[in-house]
């Protein structure tokens, strides 16, 4: 039965003339160019392009092929497949792969979106087939549906918390990818033995059994990490879409209300103490304050008060009186005093003999 599907030709333009290739040719023929373009380290250019096409044409007629022989079922188990069959397994993941070397810029969304399913639907044949113990990724529907929940949080004003059931889930799934890593890495090393088995040409059934587990294997582990890699920079592109569209496409703020002023409570110790500023509305007047001031600081003692103030006054004007009449009188020795007083000024100057200030 495999023979006979192997031998099935399809029409195939190329360049130059028309060919004829068996299913078994476009599968090997696109899985070359793929690895030809994966371990290509020349810039792409336009050959690049033009091969990415050409594989993608081998690899998609291949598809259609192998859906018009209905070689798969989800009612079946892996050990049912013919070792023939087990390399069709992958034209959905190849077909993928080469969708992601295409090169348009404009049409780059509609390529990673066409690139993940090739890449789900991969996934979803092997987990039917019970071929490795994997976690479906979720679809591209459900995905859109979940990212626009999460944009619509964050547009109310939620902010991410990293509460431990966060931080658990982000543990592992770096935990998974860890462990996918070293799966891979496994994979690619006993695909090399294997390989160097089947070019020498001494490969047996069970060989080459093995040898096609092992890549669909392998390109399991390879799918999850685009299907990730691809709703990242999904939704990258469609958060710059929106950001071209301008602020006039953006939804309208609400207006706010204007805030009102306040004062903390240090200002407004600091305004009692050293004033608001500006000059502050008269509360009293001169008078009012002198008389506030004079009762806190002068207080009202009684009568014995007036009385020592009279007294200190009558002696002070006896004082004078008396100076007066001395001066009226003018005695002998006030006025000799007097004279020596003034001689002594003119022949001394001002300070003489005070030791105190160093004079």
């Amino acid at each position: 039965m495999a023979e006979s599907r192997d031998n099935i030709t399809v029409g195939q333009s190329s360049a130059s003339d028309s060919e004829q290739f068996k299913l078994s040719d476009l599968l090997e023929r696109g899985w070359k160019i793929f690895e030809d373009l994966d371990n290509s380290n020349e810039p792409f250019g336009p050959d690049s392009v033009h091969r990415v096409k050409r594989g993608v044409n081998m690899l998609e007629e291949a598809s259609s092929m192998v859906a018009q022989l209905d070689l798969f079922s989800g009612n079946e188990e892996v050990e049912e497949i013919a070792t023939a069959d087990l390399k069709y397994l992958l034209l959905p993941a190849l077909l993928g792969a080469l969708h992601l070397k295409q090169s348009s810029q404009h049409q780059r969304l509609e390529t990673l979106q066409t690139a993940r399913l090739y890449f789900f639907n991969f996934l979803k044949t092997c987990h039917d087939y019970n071929i490795s113990q994997l976690e479906l990724p979720k679809s591209s529907d459900t995905n859109d549906v979940s990212e626009e929940a999460a944009e619509g949080g964050f547009s109310k004003g939620k902010s991410f918390s990293p509460d431990p059931s966060n931080l658990v889930t982000m543990a592992a799934k770096r935990q998974t990818k860890i462990e996918r890593y070293r799966q891979r890495k496994e994979l690619e090393a006993r695909l090399l033995d294997v390989r160097r088995v089947m070019e020498g040409g001494q490969a047996d059934d069970e060989v080459s059994r093995d040898f096609y587990l092992l890549n669909v294997q392998r390109w399991i582990t390879v799918c999850l990490e685009e299907i990730e890699a691809i709703d990242q920079e999904v939704k990258i592109l469609k958060n710059m879409d929106v950001l071209k569209q301008g602020p006039a496409h953006q939804p309208a703020q609400p207006s706010r209300h204007p805030m009102k002023p306040f004062i903390l409570t240090r200002d407004a110790l600091q305004a009692r103490v050293l004033g608001a500023g500006y000059p502050s509305v008269p509360t009293m007047t001169v008078d009012d304050w002198y008389e506030q001031q004079k009762k806190r600081v002068l207080p009202d003692r009684g009568s014995p008060r007036k009385v020592a103030v009279e007294d200190n006054s009558d002696a002070k004007e006896r004082d004078e009186e008396e100076k007066e009449k001395s001066a009226e009188n003018d005695d002998e020795a006030s006025l000799l005093k007097a004279r020596n007083w003034d001689d002594w000024k003119d022949s001394h100057r001002r300070g003489y003999g005070n030791r105190q200030n160093m004079g």
